[in-house]
């Protein structure tokens, strides 16, 4: 059986999250037009992907290299923002506002689709601040229902430790995901961010 390779390439594409018929088209005949070696270059990337991406020991994020750049770099280890997806680290370094070190949780709180404390990276975040060295713990979790019921239930944990609890201002719209917000709102909302009690 000969398959079409083009409706093949579009059906593989469509795969990708937000990628419709029409834009997974419009790829596959960019692709058939770019320069000859650019869909094997970009499929050689895509395969060693998988095989070449590590989850950060400390902070979680996914890297090349374990630990992470952002891990290594002198930063003021002071401060901590716990996100909900390595997306969310992209988002915040591009707003220049934080310099401080990062925890990425990989998702939120959500019992309807059976995500409890256990899921998430909690238990690796209290033990890096019981050490004394962060001062402030800045939740950075998105302004959603899931996102807020995380950040409550992380600052209801964090407390007790002793350590401030802040939350990112608002500057975001409610419902949107740190990783499309732009990076003036979000740095506005890292320059207000406040205590969350």
């Amino acid at each position: 059986m000969n398959r079409d390779p083009i409706r093949g390439a579009v059906q593989q594409l469509r795969r990708f999250p937000g990628i419709g018929e029409k834009s997974a088209t419009r790829l596959v005949y960019w692709l058939l037009r770019a320069p000859p070696g650019t869909a094997g270059e970009i499929a050689t990337a895509l395969s060693g992907l998988v095989d070449s991406v590590k989850e950060c020991s400390r902070c979680g994020d996914l890297s090349g290299s374990d630990p992470c750049q952002l891990c290594t770099q002198p930063r003021n280890d002071a401060l901590l923002a716990v996100v909900e997806s390595p997306q969310d680290v992209l988002a915040i370094e591009r707003s220049g506002e934080f310099r401080g070190r990062y925890h990425v949780l990989h998702g939120t709180l959500s019992p309807l689709e059976g995500r409890g404390p256990d899921s998430l990276r909690i238990k690796p975040l209290l033990e890096r601040l019981r050490d004394g060295q962060v001062r402030e713990v800045l939740l950075a979790t998105n302004p959603t229902v899931e996102g807020d019921a995380t950040a409550l239930y992380l600052a209801r944990l964090i407390h007790p430790i002793g350590v401030r609890v802040t939350r990112l201002a608002h500057g975001l719209p409610v419902g949107a995901e740190l990783e499309y917000a732009d990076a003036p709102s979000l740095a506005r909302a890292l320059q207000f961010r406040r205590d969350l009690t």
